[in-house]
């Protein structure tokens, strides 16, 4: 996290502006990243609301600048934005969905998720993050070289988060039931599953000082598992990460991330693994052509004031 540039900080007219400012000040203070404010909507009329807030956070010495944009939907807006801006974040806060809703429409938090590329700071506490608890949540089942490169990624963040935050860090991970048919010997008992699964994490409790007391190997599903050890621990940022999958697929199976978002009570920093990444930056190129970039430069107000 402390290679962050820029910033995208998406901003709700509908929603209290106090909790993702927060985010973004804590976060901008602590990598010295630039700032840039997006509302998605067409209504010139937020412009000078916006301005205000641009102008407040310039004057707290921060690097700011500031856009109105509409680019078909929220989430593809979001997208064209942090692609033509380069921002290494984007914070999000998030907005419940009704659940009759999210039975027939995919929310927009959810295709956020899958199609940014860009990690996503998900804002749904104003739980302090200052000497707060920092949960990273692994998938130790995958153990591919992509995926062990994205679980050393969510514990790096985890780890820089909870530095910058005076936080302590937390590591878990999910792992099957049992199974006595299971080919490897291992999965057939629930001790040797859960003594591969510490094993698993060995490396990285060793390079981010992670003792035993704060690893949690938990028999279960993710999805239930996450929410229920966060609120144990009372988290205030969970980093977890998400396989972007889209499709039939995606509809049966889900998104671990995007099935906890709404019952998780603290705020969640979603990575991807580089290799989605580079899928996604391609699919998302596109979006950048000349109309495209004149209607996201369409608000006047765009400072770009970097901070030496």
């Amino acid at each position: 996290m402390h290679t962050i540039r820029s910033t995208l900080v998406v901003m709700d007219p509908q929603q209290s502006e106090e909790q993702i400012l927060s985010r973004a000040r804590m976060i901008a203070s602590a990598t010295r990243s630039h700032l840039h404010l997006l509302v998605c909507d067409k209504r010139p009329d937020l412009s000078a609301h916006l301005e205000e807030v641009r102008g407040a956070l310039e004057k707290e010495g921060f690097s700011v600048s500031a856009q109105r944009a509409w680019h078909h939907s929220p989430h593809q807006t979001v997208i064209a934005a942090q692609q033509a801006e380069g921002c290494g974040l984007v914070i999000k806060q998030h907005r419940p969905d009704n659940p009759l809703t999210k039975s027939i429409l995919t929310p927009e938090d959810w295709k956020l998720l899958r199609y940014c590329p860009s990690p996503v700071l998900i804002v749904k506490t104003a739980t302090p993050w200052a000497s707060g608890t920092i949960l990273a949540a692994v998938d130790l089942g995958n153990s591919d070289i992509e995926h062990r490169v994205l679980h050393a990624g969510i514990v790096s963040h985890g780890h820089d988060v909870a530095r910058m935050s005076g936080g302590t860090l937390h590591m878990m991970s999910a792992h099957p039931y049992p199974m006595l048919s299971a080919p490897d010997p291992v999965f057939q008992r629930k001790e040797s599953i859960e003594d591969f699964y510490r094993e698993q994490c060995r490396t990285l409790q060793k390079e981010f000082g992670i003792d035993d007391e704060r690893l949690h190997i938990e028999e279960g599903a993710a999805d239930i598992l996450i929410p229920q050890v966060a609120r144990k621990l009372n988290a205030a940022l969970t980093v977890i990460g998400n396989v972007a999958r889209t499709g039939l697929a995606g509809a049966m199976i889900g998104n671990t991330a995007e099935m906890i978002l709404d019952t998780l009570e603290s705020d969640v920093l979603v990575l991807k693994p580089d290799d989605i990444i580079t899928h996604l930056e391609e699919l998302a190129a596109p979006a950048q052509g000349p109309q495209e970039q004149a209607a996201l430069s369409s608000w006047p107000y765009n400072h770009h004031n970097h901070r030496l």
